[in-house]
């Protein structure tokens, strides 16, 4: 069986604050995040929309794309987002 990571992003409602993860069970980390099951940076600025996400077969892929988008600014972080989601929508009930 071959395992999956994920690369995400999550958002508030304003849009304004953007949090990059990664997990190796998307849906199950998102439901964490939206019911406040951890403690932390997502909870306090209220992060709970997924709005993006990239699959990897590989766990160091995915790491280093982590370690990737995390340098970038906050400006190339949004345009990757908009041509994946131009709406910015939610994409949690698309993945359950």
């Amino acid at each position: 069986m071959n395992k999956q990571y994920y690369i995400y992003f999550l958002t508030n409602k304003y849009l304004n604050v953007l949090y990059v993860g990664i997990t190796n069970n998307l849906i199950r980390r998102v439901y964490e995040h939206k019911n406040k099951l951890q403690k932390g940076f997502t909870e306090k600025y209220n992060l709970d929309q997924l709005v993006y996400y990239e699959i990897y077969s590989d766990v160091e892929n995915a790491i280093i794309r982590e370690k990737q988008i995390k340098g970038w600014s906050r400006i190339k972080k949004n345009k990757l987002v908009s041509k994946f989601n131009p709406e910015w929508r939610d994409l949690y009930k698309e993945i359950c």
